[in-house]
């Protein structure tokens, strides 16, 4: 729905990461057919002539982002592919998007092997934002960080969802992050897609959704 976080769980296997891949055209579906915002995936352009690839934004695990680019240089990527802006413009658009995602003005000068993981992601972040998505597709954004950090990242993507109206698409395990920030959840069980809220999760019947949601981390996840 437009304006949700919607976070996707399964089991290992059950091709949460390969449905994002589908989703925004890294890999062609073996049957049936997607859309994004009314447009099919495989037609890659709305009815403006614009890529639809540019109406939404990715974060991928880890960040992604090119080790020979700094961050700044990262971020610019999207806007050198997809617009005519100025190259001053586009330095000036890169270092708005990091500053929004809580980066200091000094990463973007820095390389990726010179950050923090929770800087990488940050900055993959900074990236996906670029060209002003109407979505955002995240995959496990919190993996890998302390849960400090990833708390943190949670009210960053919560606070940036609000304030730029974003839908937000989330592959994650993070139980955390599902109560935190998700409106509705997805899980993909059985070669199917359930959808509800925590709430009517909770109180699902299928077993391995109450061994997700009622085990020993959930518990002391999900626990007020």
């Amino acid at each position: 729905m437009r304006g949700e976080v919607i976070g996707i769980v399964g089991g290992s296997g059950t091709g949460k990461s390969v449905l994002l891949k589908t989703i925004v055209g890294l890999q062609l579906p073996a049957a049936g057919a997607i859309e994004v915002l009314g447009v099919p995936i495989t037609d890659r352009r709305g009815a403006d002539g614009a890529p639809i690839e540019t109406r939404w934004g990715v974060l991928f695990q880890g960040g992604a982002l090119f080790s020979s680019l700094t961050v700044a240089e990262n971020v610019a990527v999207p806007l050198k592919e997809h617009t005519d802006l100025s190259a001053p413009l586009i330095r000036e658009v890169a270092a708005y998007k990091i500053a929004m995602v809580g980066l200091p003005a000094e990463a973007g000068a820095k390389y990726p092997n010179e950050i923090s993981g929770g800087m990488r992601k940050r900055a993959g972040l900074a990236r996906a934002l670029a060209l002003d998505p109407e979505i955002v597709f995240l995959d496990e954004p919190t993996a890998g960080l302390d849960p400090i950090g990833a708390a943190a990242f949670d009210t960053l993507v919560r606070d940036l969802q609000r304030l730029l109206g974003l839908t937000v698409v989330m592959v994650t395990h993070d139980l955390d992050s599902l109560k935190a920030i998700c409106d509705r959840i997805a899980v993909l069980i059985d070669k199917r897609v359930l959808v509800g809220t925590l709430e009517t999760l909770l109180v699902h019947p299928h077993p391995w959704i109450q061994e997700y949601f009622h085990g020993p981390r959930a518990r002391a996840a999900l626990t007020p």
